[in-house]
């Protein structure tokens, strides 16, 4: 038994506000979620992706641990050893952003935080082994992701250069291309700037075909993800060209090296696109300003493919000429174009209108025309014209000399046998070439809040690894940020130390890792958390990783997802694990959204300051102090900005967390967004004390037992639903079935039901709340007297002869048209099937007194009357 209070009186209110933190406390001190890595069990390790402390959680956090800790909770009972674990997702900018405006130190920020939320977390009931929490801004969790670096270091894993880099001119940080969303700062907003720096990388790009081909065995993933996946990694098989240039300029390259994935549209080139970093560009430039300073404008764009995609295609006549490949006697123009970066591919492209959309559009802003040279199947080939849409399709070639008449991957192959043949400078004018879209990782940020990377600058050595003896190198206590730019730039007491190799005076590195490194490897940590002197213990992180199953939101599809994907893979190669894979199963979950509000004066109004009158159409809403009228406007994601957010605190003290939580799981499926509602929250809470209501009643049934068949039928059919429902995560119909049950319960429960029947079915209904509302399912436990607690009671054993269907239920046709239904013993012979739907009154009207020609039965399935 538990030591938990003494619950209610039968027929009493639930009360959730006594019953939640008592069951909370009964487990903690029973300590039945802390996991052993020694337990024999076979393991089960469910995570959800961990939140940045920001200082509140938030109703999708609701929503993403309850789903979690159904799982676990689930898990458990069907005796796995579970892992759940919790931690903070601790560094980051917004903490900096907070200690300038606060005036505090992000330590103090994020720390308070973490107290504040975790508290709101606990108040959720979630069974989270909490001894092994982790906040990625504790010395004892960086240590261990720098000792990580270095050995990424060493084993060429990381490399440091000068490269073209999105800099963020309001956070003064360097941005990842996956960071820059539509030319601007993921988080500042701020239009992205291109800059030269010396960064940081991780080697990604070693790992790009594995990365690659293993998405294949993701098959617990959703296959969105995986694609988004795939097409940033941006495998494709092409062909790399080099163009001779007619008159190249002194000191400049003679040949322009282009790869391209469709070589068959040679023939309908019009143009050669440089980027405006490309070494042929610098030659021109040095003797046109007007270029020069068109290279400028580029530079302004960033780096992010985003951001160049969505830009005004913009370009520069150099006025030099390149032969065309497979006929030198024709010349293509060369434009520096604002559309091509350095870092993808070679640095240029060839401009074929007619096929590529952003091809055609620059070639119609600058006149060049285009040329058709793939003809779609079943169109006329004399007529096939290209206007403003480009046609990026397979056909049959045309207007192409020799490939006339060749398929694409007919064309494709014939250009590339003939140019790997011919010699331009001694060597082939073509090579087949494997190419990835997929660039490093760069990983320094020019800021305070954030994981030290671990290298001292020496004039003689060079960069030097800091010991690992002498790790963590950790953040200066002291910091200001009244000046912009990175603060530990300016901390001279901190950045001047002795080189490790020589003893001189050096400097130490001032750039902080990504945070992305930070969570990249959380969940390989959360396995033995309390090594201090190894990142993990190998037998630990082999035996629970991969994750079995990861929740969490669509927006990490790739930044976090990759990044996670490429340390298992370094972490294999450095010994810290023998995984590849950190997650087996993927679910991504919907948002929260919410109606939005605005006054009169069009400023953003929080629900909680609404009050709701009418139905459907007629719905108003009215300011609850002023009583002023509202503008009721559409549904969004909750966000600050627009107030549209629902405190989980408030939900909780007004209602519970199993009403919260059981709300979040039965509204929609949990892949789509789920719209807040007081109404729909109510519903729930109306249904915890109908589940309150039905098992203090059934503690007490005692009748004949003429209803315990029916019911005991429909216990074990909920249970062997819930069961598979769960075990593919569509929490919405476990919560149909739970309601169905409920029904069944109550109906049997009005008739001579027998209190054993009564007592079985409600205890397998308190058993299958249990992962969703987990609070009023030990109350219920207790109510019916069950021994212990219901966290710890194993998952009850499907009884499958109560699943066989003693009748069917057929549809009946007549002259095609559904006109009945009639249900029938499932051993009925055709005639006694055929004598019920005869006698079935929609059957007998629709006959009007005829006879039907024909009675055709198929068995189990459908009648048919013909008249």
């Amino acid at each position: 038994m538990t030591n938990a209070a003494t619950p209610p009186a039968a027929f009493e209110r639930y009360n959730a506000k006594d019953a939640e933190p008592r069951w909370q406390q009964a487990w903690s001190e029973a300590g039945i979620f802390a996991t052993r890595n020694d337990d024999p069990r076979p393991k089960y390790y469910v995570l959800e992706m961990f939140p940045y402390p920001s200082g509140r959680i938030h109703m999708g956090h609701v929503r993403n641990y309850a789903m979690g800790d159904v799982v676990a909770r689930y898990k458990r009972a069907r005796d796995f050893n579970v892992l759940h674990p919790m931690g903070w997702d601790a560094f980051g900018l917004p903490a900096e952003n907070a200690a300038m405006e606060r005036r505090v130190n992000p330590r103090d920020w994020t720390y308070a935080n973490i107290a504040t939320m975790r508290g709101q977390l606990q108040s959720m009931g979630l069974s989270l082994d909490w001894s092994r929490e982790i906040a990625t801004c504790d010395p004892d969790y960086y240590k261990h992701q720098q000792r990580m670096f270095l050995d990424f270091l060493k084993a060429g894993l990381v490399t440091r250069r000068t490269a073209k880099v999105n800099w963020d001119p309001v956070d003064h940080t360097v941005l990842a291309n996956e960071q820059v969303i539509d030319g601007r700062g993921w988080r500042s907003g701020a239009l992205v700037e291109s800059r030269e720096l010396t960064q940081w990388f991780f080697k990604i790009t070693d790992f790009a075909q594995d990365l690659h081909d293993a998405l294949g065995g993701l098959e617990r993933w959703p296959e969105k993800v995986r694609l988004m996946q795939r097409n940033w990694i941006g495998r494709s098989e092409g062909l790399e060209v080099r163009f001779a240039l007619s008159e190249p300029p002194a000191g400049a390259p003679t040949t322009v090296k282009v790869y391209t994935t469709r070589p068959d549209t040679l023939f309908g080139a019009k143009f050669l696109a440089i980027a405006a970093d490309h070494p042929l560009a610098a030659a021109v430039a040095a003797r046109k300003p007007a270029l020069q300073h068109f290279i400028e404008e580029c530079r302004r764009t960033g780096t992010a493919q985003a951001a160049i995609d969505t830009a005004e295609k913009l370009g520069f006549d150099t006025g030099l000429k390149v032969r065309h490949p497979l006929d030198p006697s024709w010349l293509l123009p060369v434009y520096v174009a604002n559309f091509v970066l350095m870092e993808y591919g070679t640095g240029a492209v060839f401009g074929c209108p007619a096929h590529d959309q952003r091809d055609l559009d620059f070639a119609n802003k600058y006149g060049l025309g285009n040329r058709p040279v793939v003809c779609p199947e079943g169109q006329d080939s004399e007529s096939f014209l290209i206007t403003d849409t480009a046609y990026d399709g397979e056909g049959r070639m045309i207007n192409s000399g020799f490939l006339d008449d060749m398929t694409t991957d007919e064309a494709f192959r014939a250009v590339a046998d003939r140019l790997e043949e011919e010699i331009l400078d001694g060597e082939p004018v073509a090579r087949r070439k494997v190419q990835f879209r997929l660039r490093d990782w760069g990983v320094s940020r020019q800021r305070y809040w954030g994981c030290p990377i671990p290298i001292i600058h020496c004039e003689d050595c060079g960069a030097v690894p800091v010991p690992v003896a002498d790790l963590p190198v950790t953040l200066p206590d002291e910091v200001s940020f009244d000046v912009p730019g990175n603060p530990l730039e300016r901390d001279h007491a901190w950045r001047q130390v002795p080189c490790p190799s020589c003893a001189r005076p050096a400097r130490r590195e001032t750039d902080t890792m990504d945070t992305f490194v930070d969570s990249s490897w959380y969940y390989a940590r959360f396995t033995a958390p309390w090594l201090r002197e190894a990142p993990t213990d190998r037998g630990a992180v082999d035996h629970w990783l991969a994750v079995d199953q990861y929740i969490g939101g669509i927006e990490h599809a790739i930044l976090h997802l990759l990044y996670a994907r490429f340390f298992m893979r370094a972490m294999r190669e450095t010994g810290w694990s023998g995984v590849a894979e950190p997650f087996a199963g993927l679910f991504t979950q919907g948002m929260v959204v919410h109606e939005t509000y605005k006054d009169a004066a069009g400023a953003w109004v929080p629900p909680a300051e609404i009050r709701i009158s009418g139905q459907g159409a007629e719905r108003q809403a009215f300011h609850v102090k002023t009583d002023a009228p509202i503008a009721i406007g559409p549904i969004e994601k909750m966000s600050k900005s627009k107030k549209n957010v629902v405190d989980p605190d408030d939900i909780i003290a007004s209602y519970g967390a199993d009403t919260a939580r059981w709300f979040m799981l039965s509204d929609s499926p949990p892949e789509r967004d789920v719209i807040w509602t007081e109404e729909g929250v109510q519903g729930a809470a109306r249904f915890v004390q109908r589940v309150w209501r039905l098992v203090s009643t059934a503690a007490s049934a005692s009748g004949e037992g003429a209803a315990d068949a029916a019911l005991r039928k429909a216990a074990h059919k909920a249970l062997a639903s819930v069961e598979e429902d769960v075990e593919r995560l569509r929490f919405n119909r476990c919560v149909a079935h739970v309601y169905t049950l409920a029904n069944a319960l109550e109906e049997a429960l009005r008739g001579p039901v027998s209190g054993r029947a009564a007592g079985e079915a409600a205890g397998i209904l308190v058993q299958l709340i249990a992962p969703m509302m987990p609070h009023l399912a030990e109350e219920s436990w207790q109510a019916l007297g069950r021994p212990g607690l219901v966290a710890q009671a194993p998952w009850p054993d499907v009884n499958r002869a109560l699943l066989v269907e003693d009748e069917v239920t057929l549809p009946v046709q007549i002259n095609g048209k559904k006109r009945a239904d009639v249900t029938v013993p499932k051993d009925a012979g055709n005639a006694a099937v055929e004598a019920a739907v005869l006698a079935l009154e929609p059957v007998q009207r629709a006959l009007e007194g005829r006879e039907p020609r024909k009675v055709i039965v198929v068995p189990g399935r459908i009648v048919n009357l013909v008249v």
